[in-house]
């Protein structure tokens, strides 16, 4: 009975992926009493990312209504129909949030228990997190920031393309000195031929530079894609 349960705390951790390049922008995890409950029972999982974060606090991945909501908590780094994922019910009771009905489709079937959360504090952990921007690196920033002023500036649509997002691109770990320097960010569009026609895609390969700082890097990177048509400086990539 959830009238029963003992009520938790929730926190909300930013945590890079080991394995980033399946996404490589952080994933929010959720502690309960300061436990990751999802490491247990899916430990190959990653959390959503902070890239759902960013509309309405409706659309956010643990936003709670009434009506109860299946939600996919921890995914695999290929797909949840290849190796499977972990999801839970969650809804708002009163002043409560219930998470139950836990379903685990990896090869663990081991699931967490159901938890009862004060309404007030979790809907304000939802709203810290959603803010939080300490756990960025300069590379995350500049690409935050760089998709913020191409957006803004409407350059994509001059030219019928429409902007897809700029993501930071991370050092490789491991690499020699010399090649550590391959920090950046990419930048993807894509530009439809008339009704009906073929889609082209394009992208962006952007070095940072080391000792500028994000504001200058920011202008640097945004001065470069704004000097022509991006369909002319931009390479096609292949989908």
């Amino acid at each position: 009975m959830t009238d029963q349960l003992a009520i938790s705390t929730l926190t909300l951790q930013h945590r890079i992926p080991d394995d980033w390049t399946a996404d490589p922008w952080a994933e929010v995890r959720p502690l309960v009493g300061g436990v990751d409950v999802l490491k247990e029972v899916h430990p190959e999982g990653v959390a959503l990312s902070c890239r759902y974060w960013t509309g309405p606090a409706e659309s956010w991945p643990l936003a709670v209504t009434e009506e109860p909501r299946r939600v996919m908590i921890s995914e695999p780094t290929c797909t949840a129909g290849c190796c499977g994922a972990l999801y839970v019910t969650m809804r708002r009771e009163g002043d409560r949030v219930i998470w139950d009905a836990w379903e685990n489709t990896s090869s663990f079937t081991a699931v967490p228990p159901d938890f009862c959360f004060d309404v007030a504090q979790y809907e304000a952990e939802l709203v810290r997190a959603a803010a939080d921007r300490s756990w960025e690196e300069p590379v995350d920033t500049i690409a935050r920031l760089l998709e913020q002023t191409l957006s803004d500036s409407g350059w994509f649509e001059r030219w019928g393309c429409v902007l897809m997002g700029v993501s930071p691109r991370r050092e490789e770990p491991g690499l020699p000195e010399e090649l550590t320097s391959l920090e950046g960010v990419d930048v993807e569009f894509y530009q439809v031929r008339g009704p009906g026609g073929r889609t082209d895609f394009y992208g962006y390969e952007l070095l940072v530079a080391r000792g500028q700082s994000v504001e200058e890097q920011v202008w640097r990177l945004a001065t470069h894609i704004l000097a022509d048509d991006p369909r002319k400086t931009a390479e096609i990539q292949e989908r």
